[in-house]
């Protein structure tokens, strides 16, 4: 249920709010057993064993928020799209996103080879380093060495605490049956959470209904 009905401006100006993008914050990334021993790793950080993690998890695991959160702290410079130059690698702590879709082998043996020297690298990916293809017999031996953390997929709690956040974002109190009715329902990553929440915010504000169970049904069917 809303805490206040003030019309489409405060809901706009959240929404608007909302999509200028996450902030990243760690404070905010929700920690479960089942994402307990990545995260611990993470934030072992400088004291990562030859100064280099594989973050392995599926989509909407969190490994963006994590990693994104981790490179705030490290001061790190973070290649998310585009080719790498295995000549023009920066230096000192570095995220490299979607790793085994962006797989450059002498870029990524060169970024490896600098954590030899102090420095630190932090990769993402859905598949682990060991399932990466390589043709380059030492990258091969660093890859299947490295140290890996699975996140995996988001658990009741982490999806409960998710829900939460996105729905006190936009001013909703949810009920314990409505939470307990989505988890049981949702397709189970924090994107999808986001996208339930802001459809039944955006529906109830249009059919001055309120959020509860039986919008979250409609919706729900909508979506399927």
């Amino acid at each position: 249920m809303k805490e206040s009905e003030s019309g489409a401006g405060p809901n706009a100006q959240l929404r608007l709010a909302l999509e200028r993008g996450p902030a990243f914050e760690r404070e905010s990334f929700i920690v479960s057993d089942s994402n307990r021993e990545a995260v611990d790793t993470i934030d072992a950080w400088p004291a990562w064993p030859g100064g280099v993690v594989a973050l392995i998890g599926p989509e909407g695991s969190g490994k963006t928020h994590l990693s994104r959160a981790w490179a705030k702290r490290a001061g790190a410079v973070i290649l998310d799209k585009g080719p790498l130059n295995p000549t023009r690698l920066p230096s000192g702590p570095v995220l490299l996103e979607d790793a085994d879709h962006r797989l450059d082998e002498p870029a990524l043996f060169h970024l490896i080879n600098r954590t030899e020297a102090g420095s630190s690298l932090l990769l993402t990916a859905r598949q682990p380093p060991r399932a990466w293809p390589t043709n380059l017999p030492d990258l091969r031996s660093r890859l299947n060495a490295m140290l890996t953390v699975d996140l995996g997929a988001p658990d009741d709690a982490i999806l409960r605490g998710v829900l939460l956040r996105f729905f006190r974002d936009r001013h909703i109190k949810p009920d314990r049956d409505l939470l307990v009715y989505l988890l049981r329902r949702m397709e189970r990553s924090a994107p999808a959470a986001l996208t339930l929440v802001d459809r039944l915010d955006t529906s109830a504000a249009a059919s001055r209904r309120e959020v509860n169970r039986a919008l979250a049904r409609d919706i729900l069917e909508g979506l399927d």
